[in-house]
């Protein structure tokens, strides 16, 4: 695919760096034809001048910053949970994003999963070590936070925060980008439920925000595992979202089948036709950002970077096909 027509596509591809990227970080990005990056930062990095600091450097090297995020805010068990120190750790969060407005950056993603991701013993996928879920293992995982928790709970803590964020996120020009809950299980996992796990969680969580500042991380990871009985239809939920205007990231990832046990696989490994997800992008004429997200591990001298570097480049094909397809 010749670099300028990737150029012209609506949707962008991206890739996650370090947050102290290196000169070498960027130039693989650029090697790879990969226009957009994103990043996690560490605390210290919170304040504006590092955050600009971050975005120059990102644009000196000729690729533009899509998303910052920040783990402890993030991924707080405090603010989904109530725990004591909620109204500080959202506190924080507020400067965190007026801060990212100030410096021109506007998506941040955050998740409603206190304990993050679950995950089991590895599997495989072609003889790579790979990500594993297997329920009866996590279901019988010890409770996390001292007690049950109940869906009602963190409904009315996730319209807590988003009464406390979505001005502070609509002053300063940033989207919040809401990941589901990975796995997506019905079942809860050590005592706390699987909040955003369907289609119906998420246009729930868009009418108690009530705000364009709430976006979605388009995880098509979750959605596979969940299934379309569980999560809904892949596809649909994308042409219903893209429209909606409300898919601010997609992370493109395949699976060997849906809950209660999967495994992470490469694109071309997995139950899901990812051409086909692809060519839905398209369609709908979706200009967020694209990222591999979770890749089995490649072995030995040749593992660094190659796990990314097969997946842009069958994401690349995937695109060209699309756009020769659709005409565009």
């Amino acid at each position: 695919m010749c670099h300028d027509h990737v150029a012209s596509a609506p949707l962008c591809f991206t890739m996650m760096i370090s947050p102290d990227a290196s000169e070498e970080e960027l130039t693989y990005a650029r090697q790879l034809g990969v226009p957009c990056v994103y990043t996690w930062v560490r605390d210290d990095q919170r304040d504006v001048a590092s955050l600009a600091a971050l975005k120059q450097r990102v644009e000196e090297a000729g690729l533009r910053l899509s998303m910052v995020g920040n783990m402890t805010v993030a991924k707080n068990a405090a603010i989904h949970l109530a725990l004591p120190e909620r109204d500080a750790v959202i506190a924080e969060y507020q400067r965190f994003v007026e801060n990212l407005g100030r410096a021109g950056i506007g998506v941040t993603t955050f998740t409603w999963e206190p304990d993050q991701v679950w995950s089991s013993a590895p599997g495989e996928s072609r003889g790579a070590a790979a990500r594993r879920v297997d329920m009866d293992d996590l279901g019988a995982r010890p409770l996390t936070h001292g007690r049950v928790y109940g869906e009602d709970e963190l409904w009315d803590n996730f319209a807590y925060f988003c009464r406390r964020m979505m001005p502070v996120a609509e002053g300063a020009g940033v989207r919040l980008a809401l990941h589901p809950n990975d796995p997506p299980s019905e079942q809860p996992i050590a005592g706390v439920p699987c909040l955003i796990r369907s289609i119906d969680a998420y246009r729930r969580a868009f009418a108690i925000a009530g705000s364009p500042a709430l976006g979605m991380e388009f995880c098509c990871g979750c959605w596979l595992e969940g299934g379309a009985e569980g999560f809904g239809d892949l596809l649909a939920g994308l042409r219903e979202f893209v429209a909606d205007d409300r898919v601010l990231i997609v992370h493109f990832r395949n699976v060997t089948g849906t809950l209660p046990r999967f495994t992470e696989t490469f694109l071309d490994n997995g139950y899901m036709d990812m051409y086909a997800v692809m060519r839905t992008l398209v369609e709908t004429g979706y200009a967020g950002t694209v990222t591999l997200d979770h890749t089995p591990q490649f072995v030995g001298k040749y593992a660094a970077g190659t796990g990314t570097a097969y997946a842009i480049g069958y994401m690349r094909a995937l695109l060209e096909r699309a756009q020769a397809e659709l005409g565009g």
